[in-house]
């Protein structure tokens, strides 16, 4: 497979899971701010420093209102990882690899940059914007039905799963830091009922909430983090993410496992084995803002190994295209 093919396939893949990961946390956000009223006002905010933008946001608008920050991360062309943007690049990435994907798939595609393209000027959508969210939402795994059931498990599928897993495990680690870390800075709001609320939020977030009732039960700060992090079965959280990467990643060049060819599957595998053997425990004790800190900065350094192993050049990662600390 030529590497500008592998290059568009992959961050075309990336670019879709990002926008879903978008429309999934400020939806989710927006329906808590319905239940709690003006308490949640304050922690728009947070979502901004999920993506790392704030310093996009900051320059373009005055606070961190509803309007501006759904604007922001749904519209806004100036901010790369905004759900328009992400689209952007995943049509154009599609675009280059119509030979490639199936024509399903691209007109899926196409169809969903130009719903959220024309949405864009409908005001109401910043005041009421969980139908449009949802579309998004089920836009989005209609394309990834349709790139798992009508394309050849081949290189260019490989890629793609491997770029979406990797876009999935960094968004996960983000919101967990968020909550951890951001949403609620100081220990009396800990074990309040708002807190509970929040933590249930979060693994809405993740669309995580009704599996974590059925393995875990009741709702506890430990438990959601060890599920979100560590958990083998659920399919985001960020220990499954890791694992099938690595799957798909051996299998491009089908090299066995414990070993490797280039250093994109190096890093992979050793940031794989380092979540088959962590405990969650160990993991709060030491720091979970630090430990997730320096888990992207890894997780940074395998999506930078892959472009310099199989792709020559990375135009569709420019621009902000991988998420800024």
């Amino acid at each position: 497979m030529l590497s500008r093919v592998a290059d568009s396939v992959y961050w075309m893949s990336r670019y879709l899971e990002r926008a879903e990961n978008v429309a999934r946390f400020v939806d989710v956000n927006y329906n808590l701010s319905l239940d709690l009223g003006n308490r949640v006002r304050e922690q728009w905010e947070p979502l901004v420093y999920t993506t790392g933008d704030q310093e996009v946001f900051l320059e373009n608008y005055g606070n961190f209102s509803q309007r501006n920050v759904i604007n922001f991360l749904t519209f806004e062309m100036k901010n790369f990882n905004s759900v328009l943007a992400c689209l952007s690049g995943a049509r154009e990435n599609a675009r280059t690899v119509r030979d490639i994907i199936s024509s399903a798939v691209w007109e899926e595609i196409n169809k969903f940059y130009l719903y959220v393209k024309n949405s864009a000027g409908d005001k109401r959508l910043l005041e009421e914007p969980h139908d449009f969210f949802h579309q998004v939402k089920r836009s989005s795994h209609l394309i990834l039905g349709l790139l798992d059931a009508t394309i050849s498990r081949d290189e260019a599928w490989f890629f793609a799963h491997v770029g979406r897993l990797i876009e999935r495990a960094d968004k996960t680690s983000r919101i967990l830091d968020v909550k951890y870390y951001i949403l609620l800075p100081t220990v009396t709001d800990v074990g309040t009922p708002l807190d509970s609320i929040q933590w249930a939020a979060l693994l809405k977030s993740a669309g995580a909430l009704e599996m974590y009732r059925k393995s875990r039960g009741r709702i506890t700060p430990r438990d959601v983090v060890d599920f979100l992090l560590l958990d083998r079965e659920f399919p985001r959280s960020i220990r499954f993410c890791l694992s099938e990467a690595e799957e798909s990643l051996l299998a491009i060049l089908g090299t066995s496992h414990s070993h490797f060819r280039n250093e994109a599957e190096r890093r992979m595998g050793q940031l794989s084995a380092d979540l088959d053997y962590a405990q969650v425990d160990d993991i709060i004790k030491s720091g979970l803002h630090e430990y997730l800190d320096g888990f992207q900065d890894k997780l940074n350094a395998v999506g930078a190994a892959i472009s310099d192993s199989f792709f020559q050049t990375s135009p569709a990662a420019s621009n902000g295209a991988v998420l800024a600390k």
